[in-house]
């Protein structure tokens, strides 16, 4: 981790790692935990695999969508790794997404107490960075990552 370009969250989830990485890669699921409450996520496409799409669309009343994210998966480790980027939109065309570009990993580990789970966002410039960070890093994903460990710890009846 570069502190200059990078930010990142770790947390412990008291359940498998399995229950975690259906968490990231069924839509159904998904959808349940990836946009902050009280808006709602719709997933438009999830393709786990390098290459594979993930587009989302969010809505603060259930009725209207706008887009949320349109991106790129990069590397796909069953059970241990995620990669995806949206510097290259679902249709491999290079982006320019708002607010910023980034890449985002997420890696599972086995832990005592269930899973490590990390996540390391990755910026161009330390700019950039910086205005992830204004604009909410920690507690957008750290809210989603809350919400995660919610519904894997409930999935996986902890």
């Amino acid at each position: 981790m570069n502190p200059d370009l990078d930010l990142a969250l770790e947390r412990v989830i008291r359940a498998p790692r399995e229950v975690i990485w259906r968490a990231w890669t069924d839509p159904a699921r998904f959808a349940k935990w990836w946009i902050p409450a009280p808006a709602i996520c719709q997933v438009e496409r999830l393709e786990a695999r390098p290459g594979g799409a993930l587009v989302t669309s969010m809505s603060d009343d259930g009725i209207t969508f706008v887009p949320q994210l349109d991106a790129t998966f990069l590397v796909v480790e069953p059970l241990e790794r995620l990669v995806y980027t949206n510097a290259i939109d679902s249709a491999w065309r290079p982006a320019d997404p708002e607010p910023f570009l980034m890449t985002a990993e997420i890696t599972l580990a086995d832990h005592p107490d269930g899973t490590d789970y990390r996540i390391l966002v990755r910026h161009g410039d330390p700019a950039t960075r910086a205005r992830h960070e204004e604009l909410g890093f920690a507690d957008g994903w750290g809210t989603v990552l809350k919400q995660l460990a919610a519904a894997a710890e409930s999935e996986a009846g902890r």
